[in-house]
């Protein structure tokens, strides 16, 4: 039932949620100890301004791709990556996972747009506080992101989808939006 699924996803959703963002920012936390950095950088109310403006823009994009695919929608897609991840489960189960490829909104831009808008506001908390470990934080997701997580969804999304997600995924970029050059126009549907 679709409806336990989303209820059962967003109740382990928030937990899971919490711990993981804990244990970045404590990872982040020793590892700028272990590296010697200055636990706060000494910057302008002005260069925190925009540190605050850059944190609006990651939680702008995060909206934008919530109005595109419903926030239940995007909980239970990203349970079910998860729990293959940690799970070992082959991507070629399909394991609950019934949405459409969406290639609209933010998924113009870059295929996975969640991650971007993530590492932007993080990037923005760095610079509006001027802790260095929040700095750790983002290039440690940005590693988590590029490296694991989207490397494995993207190979599930190939299964899931076929031709259509390679066609997309040619042309659009994986991360960071506007890094890859159109090699052909997008079709009509999308």
């Amino acid at each position: 039932m679709p409806g336990s699924t989303v209820g059962r996803a967003a109740a382990v959703a928030g937990p899971i949620i919490v711990a993981i963002v804990s244990c970045l920012f404590g990872v982040s936390f020793l590892l700028s100890t272990f590296l010697g950095l200055p636990f706060s950088l000494d910057l302008s109310i002005a260069v925190r301004i925009v540190g605050g403006v850059i944190v609006l823009a990651g939680m702008a994009v995060i909206w934008w791709v919530f109005t595109c695919r419903g926030p239940a929608d995007v909980i239970v897609s990203t349970y079910h990556t998860l729990a293959k991840l940690f799970r070992k489960i082959p991507v070629a189960e399909r394991a609950g996972r019934t949405e459409p490829l969406v290639v609209s909104g933010p998924q113009k831009y870059v295929r996975s747009p969640l991650y971007f808008g993530v590492v932007v506001m993080v990037l923005g908390w760095g610079v509006l506080t001027g802790y260095t470990f929040v700095f750790v934080a983002t290039v440690v997701l940005l590693l988590w992101f590029g490296l694991i997580l989207i490397p494995f969804e993207e190979r599930e999304l190939q299964v899931l989808f076929g031709e259509e997600w390679r066609r997309y995924s040619e042309v659009t970029p994986m991360l960071i939006p506007f890094t890859k050059r159109r090699k052909r126009p997008l079709i009509a549907s999308w």
